[in-house]
């Protein structure tokens, strides 16, 4: 039976969208709010490893674990260590486990998508306000006049949530890290040299305060990370000049002397969408008094550095979690205050782990991050002893 109550979320990412799944699947009616124009108005991002007790968790409670099966990638969880002059110093190549599978983010999100009845996706649907009514629900603005209004708003818009304002006065703030995106097409066939360098999964590179996180998705397509310590001033001028693919790639190797050729090869095989991505954070820890009929999940909840490849996880344990207590309580405030709890304190945990993750880009980066991955090589050697 479905419930009187409903449910405004504002984005549509996979956090948001399990959220509408598990509130779909019980009878709560929830409508989503995503500024897209359709699903595939922008680029979604690459791959994601979904983490047993969290993202895997939560597609198995929404009923779309056999969907998810067969589009995700159970073998492409490899790893390959290197510095920066070309050294190999750890490689593991065996299949996952199972424990997390890749899966593309635009495949995840088209997974969820489809889950959901077509009308309750508004696409095109830019909030610009969300105001409180005398009854105690919410009334969702836009630039033109009133989306909706419901008991219940989540943002589950992002770091720069439009929504956190409304229960907390924080913002990200720089972690002194940015991101060089590139992108590689038909690595396999157009670039045999790249491709031999990948393991069936990811590639990283050690460097001093310099790195770079080369990953597979599907359909031999690449993604690749450069990364740098820069200052708020350098951060503000720019790396490389995204504007001029040729000038940028050109840039990019000037600021890598000493790096091996085989490495800048990723540089000159990437196409022409090339990004800077400054990496922001929550404060570890952060979180709000709790206000009725508003909530946030997700990176508008906590965002994190994304080294321990949390972020699509919390979030989706986050819809579930939120999903699981509005149904089973018909109290919805008190629902949502045990929710946010629970999740203040799981949040706080993987923030401060993502946190460390910086130490990838730092003067002693290589011994951290041998150090990281001979433990999971010691943890995969348990689990396949007799």
């Amino acid at each position: 039976m479905q419930t009187a109550k409903t449910v405004g979320i504002i984005g549509g990412g996979p956090g948001g969208l399990t959220l509408a799944r598990i509130l779909s699947t019980r009878g709560i009616t929830a409508t989503v709010f995503e500024l897209d124009e359709h699903p595939l108005a922008r680029p979604q991002g690459g791959s994601l490893d979904l983490h047993g007790d969290s993202g895997l968790r939560a597609l198995r409670e929404a009923g779309l674990e056999s969907a998810f099966k067969a589009v995700a990638r159970y073998d492409d969880q490899g790893d390959a260590i290197y510095d920066a002059q070309g050294t190999l110093h750890f490689q593991h190549n065996e299949a996952s486990s199972g424990d997390r599978p890749e899966i593309d983010r635009t495949q995840l999100r088209s997974l969820l998508l489809d889950s959901l009845p077509s009308e309750r996706i508004r696409w095109g649907s830019k909030v610009s306000a969300v105001e409180p009514l005398p009854d105690g629900r919410y009334r969702v603005m836009g630039p033109v006049g009133v989306l909706g209004e419901f008991d219940l708003v989540v943002g589950a818009d992002g770091a720069w949530s439009r929504i956190r304002p409304l229960v907390s006065p924080a913002t990200p703030a720089f972690t002194g890290v940015l991101f060089i995106e590139l992108q590689i097409d038909d690595v396999d066939t157009r670039h045999p040299v790249v491709a031999k360098l990948l393991p069936r999964g990811k590639l990283s590179v050690v460097g001093n305060n310099q790195g770079l996180i080369a990953q597979r998705s599907s359909g031999g397509h690449v993604r690749a990370y450069f990364m740098f310590r820069v200052s708020e001033a350098q951060l503000r001028q720019g790396l490389v000049d995204t504007s001029s693919p040729a000038r940028a790639r050109e840039q990019l190797k000037a600021l890598l002397p000493g790096w091996a050729p085989s490495l800048l090869a990723f540089i000159d095989a990437c196409n022409d969408r090339i990004t800077e991505r400054p990496i922001v954070a929550l404060p570890v820890g952060h979180r709000w008094t709790h206000r009725p009929g508003v909530t946030l999940l997700g990176d508008a909840a906590h965002v994190m550095p994304p080294f321990a490849g949390e972020g699509v996880n919390m979030a989706m344990l986050d819809g579930l979690e939120l999903g699981l207590a509005l149904a089973a309580d018909p109290d919805w405030s008190r629902a949502v205050q045990g929710y946010e709890e629970a999740m203040f304190e799981r949040a706080a945990s993987a923030a401060a782990a993502s946190m460390q993750g910086l130490d990838f880009v730092s003067e002693h980066a290589l011994e951290h991050v041998l150090e990281h991955f001979r433990m999971i090589q010691q943890e995969l050697a348990g689990a396949v002893a007799p």
